[in-house]
């Protein structure tokens, strides 16, 4: 079958990469995320006002607001992912974004590969997403800033 928008690529091998402790304490992360938004400069990047504050992810060198389009993410549905990196200060400018998603306690990852495009302004659309059961799934976002690279975990649960 040839990938297309309502069929992705299949997914096959994946690397990994050094996961930073943002997956914890979700509170601390969106608070982190709203002050860092508030602290940017105007014509820097900065975080939607109409992102879900619980979307949010304080790395050690970048912060990350996401949201599902649709909202709700259904199981055995395709869906999209929406997301705003911003540089902490002094850290270089986002050059790509790669998002994935595992299910930890059951060692695996999804069965579609995410089409990842640069919008403009450290805005991101990931497209061919799709949770093919039930249970806890871990956003992965794989921050690439040149040659460095940071990756942002959450946690969703999907019924």
């Amino acid at each position: 079958m040839t990938p297309s928008p309502r069929h992705p690529e299949p997914r096959h091998g994946r690397g990994d990469l050094p996961r930073s402790g943002a997956s914890r304490d979700f509170g601390r992360r969106a608070a982190a995320v709203a002050l860092l938004a508030l602290a940017l400069p105007a014509r820097a990047c900065e975080i939607p006002a109409d992102f879900p504050s619980r979307n949010g992810i304080a790395g050690v060198g970048y912060v990350l607001a996401w949201r599902a389009v649709p909202a709700k993410i259904e199981v055995g549905r395709h869906f999209a992912v929406e997301a705003v990196v911003c540089p902490k200060a002094g850290r270089p400018a986002v050059t790509a974004l790669g998002v994935d998603a595992e299910m930890p306690e059951h060692r695996h990852g999804m069965n579609y590969r995410a089409r990842v495009a640069a919008k403009g302004e450290g805005r991101y659309l990931a497209e061919g997403l799709m949770f093919h059961m039930p249970g806890r799934w871990r956003f992965l976002f794989d921050v690439e800033a040149g040659s460095a690279r940071e990756r942002l975990a959450q946690d969703v649960a999907v019924e």
